[in-house]
């Protein structure tokens, strides 16, 4: 971690102003406005924040992906794929309602979702399919910035827990042959709001599996079976409004929705 010496990091601290500004649904300033803080330093503090939603109850269920995209990187100006955490607490049930009201400037996404089956071992190529990996399925990603503006450095997403929001996913099946360039929708109100294919996601979405689990064990993070983990968007993000009905479609794989509420 980098750290200004006239300004020390206090990690708590910057955890616990990300975790006040999701609560209250109220921005912040990026953290690098006030602290010089490096990629690894973002890390401490997502580690942190994950700390205090853990502790108030709520139990760590997967891993997402950020950045996967050139869309997703060209739309919020960084440009190195990164990692979140996933709770329970993020879960919407396909079909469900969620409230805009309660996030800042909320954008949803079309994704790909992994079910893992048990813990890969170190350096097994769970992209390639051994049996670690139970079920894919579409998914529908809530993203939401703590930040003003939706804008921020690297280090400031990171330790925002990757801009996590909330999640739904669609029903579960068996992995295809192929998932490297399926076609992808994202419907809002029954039209279409984006096209794209599973190619975005790092050419491969299983090519993002084995980076997230490579890059999530560099600070100590392994999953276990059961988890999912979402692959990337891909699609740029679309904002979420009142009222609005939103569809993902993954060829092969099917469909995830969500509600808005009014």
């Amino acid at each position: 971690m980098t750290v200004d010496q006239a300004t020390p990091v206090d990690v708590a601290a910057l955890a616990a102003r990300l975790d006040a500004a999701a609560r209250d649904a109220a921005a912040t300033r990026q953290l690098t406005d006030e602290v010089t803080l490096d990629v690894d330093g973002g890390y401490a503090v997502q580690t942190a924040l994950l700390g205090r939603r853990l502790a108030r109850g709520e139990r760590l269920v997967g891993l997402k992906m950020g950045l996967t995209s050139r869309a997703k990187m060209a739309q919020v100006g960084v440009d190195e794929v990164i990692w979140g955490r996933l709770t329970d607490g993020m879960r919407v049930p396909d079909g469900g309602t969620v409230d805009p009201a309660t996030f800042i400037h909320p954008r949803v996404e079309p994704e790909v979702a992994f079910l893992l089956d048990r813990l890969p071992e170190p350096g097994e190529p769970v992209g390639d399919f051994t049996d670690a990996v139970r079920a894919v399925a579409p998914a529908i990603e809530l993203i939401d910035s703590r930040y003003a503006n939706f804008r921020f450095s690297l280090p400031d997403v990171v330790a925002d827990n990757a801009s996590a929001a909330a999640y739904a996913i669609g029903p579960w099946s068996p992995v295809p042959d192929g998932l490297d360039n399926l076609g992808v929708l994202l419907e809002v109100d029954g039209r279409i709001a984006q096209v794209g294919s599973t190619a975005a996601i790092l050419g491969d979405p299983r090519r993002a599996l084995d980076e997230g689990l490579r890059l999530a064990d560099r600070y100590g993070v392994r999953p276990a079976g059961g988890w999912v983990f979402l692959a990337g968007a891909a699609t740029a993000a679309v904002p979420l409004k009142p009222g609005s009905h939103v569809r993902a479609v993954v060829e092969k794989l099917g469909t995830a929705t969500l509600r808005a509420a009014a």
